[in-house]
């Protein structure tokens, strides 16, 4: 069964250490998936996020720009962050681990997601499904590698990036097979 990312009810944000003293949050505007998955056998389901690097935003232009830069997204050369699955651990019946190569920049690496189903509901005909992930990366992995020393010690940008995902799925609905005269 194969379901679309409702993108006007998901969100992937994230956070990072800014000056070793507080986190500044930001999400990705636009992207787009496909989870493909036979819910007898959820351990099989695939995966397929694209995210547009340009469409990062932090409520601050000035930053945004520097982003997009090739000091960290390079948004221009390299116009997709993407993540494709691997492979599934079931947890329990809510929650599960999510293996898949995240590619930033260029690079792909492991990442391991953990997931959480929160329900399924109907709603003008259409078929819709909840979840929640959450994941850590050090973005020096993908060659994220700008900083900026302070005058009191140590670093303006910390390393570890807090990945959080709240994703809302539709279910595309199969054409109905033509009877057979």
């Amino acid at each position: 069964m194969s379901w679309k990312i409702d993108s006007a009810h998901a969100q992937v944000e994230f956070s990072v250490r800014h000056m070793m003293i507080t986190n500044v949050r930001g999400r990705f505007e636009r992207f787009e998936g496909t989870v493909d998955v036979d819910e007898q056998h959820p351990e099989t389901a695939k995966v397929d996020v694209k995210i547009e690097a340009a469409s990062i935003s932090t409520r601050e232009s000035k930053r945004d720009a520097h982003l997009r830069s090739p000091d960290f997204l390079n948004a221009d050369e390299f116009p997709y962050i993407e993540f494709k699955s691997k492979h599934l651990e079931r947890l329990d019946d809510a929650h599960a681990r999510l293996y898949g190569d995240l590619t930033i920049r260029g690079v792909t690496h492991e990442v391991a997601l953990d997931v959480e189903y929160t329900g399924q509901q109907r709603m003008w005909g259409k078929v819709s499904a909840g979840f929640s992930a959450s994941t850590k990366i050090n973005r020096k992995h993908w060659g994220l590698n700008w900083n900026m020393a302070l005058e009191t010690g140590g670093l303006l940008v910390g390393e570890e990036i807090k990945v959080e995902i709240e994703m809302e799925l539709v279910r595309e609905e199969q054409p109905a097979a033509e009877a057979v005269a």
